[in-house]
């Protein structure tokens, strides 16, 4: 089994690696987020947010494993988004103190 946090729209594996940096990866499908807009986004949040953390070196993946888009609620309101970038840094928060 693969290690793997999850929170309310994302999952996220980790294994140590052997290089001097973290790496990501982030798998948003289109079935989850069908607008292009929608799926750009989430991968902006998500570089940008690990870029800012600074994680010892690990492999991450992020993956989106809830719908985010609904007609009531699309995923480029800024009320989604600050949800999102609350999510997102909080899983990689657990990465950079558990492998300090």
């Amino acid at each position: 089994m693969r290690p793997a946090q999850k929170s309310a729209h994302f999952v996220l594996y980790t294994r140590q690696n052997q290089l001097p940096h973290a790496r990501l990866g982030v798998v948003v499908a289109k079935r989850l987020a069908p607008r292009a807009v929608t799926r750009n986004t989430i991968k902006r949040l998500t570089r940008e947010l690990f870029r800012t953390t600074g994680l010892p070196a690990i492999d991450c993946v992020v993956r989106l494993s809830k719908a985010v888009n609904t007609k009531a609620d699309p995923a480029t309101n800024a009320k989604l988004k600050a949800l999102l970038r609350i999510e997102l840094a909080r899983l990689f928060a657990t990465q950079a103190k558990a492998r300090r």
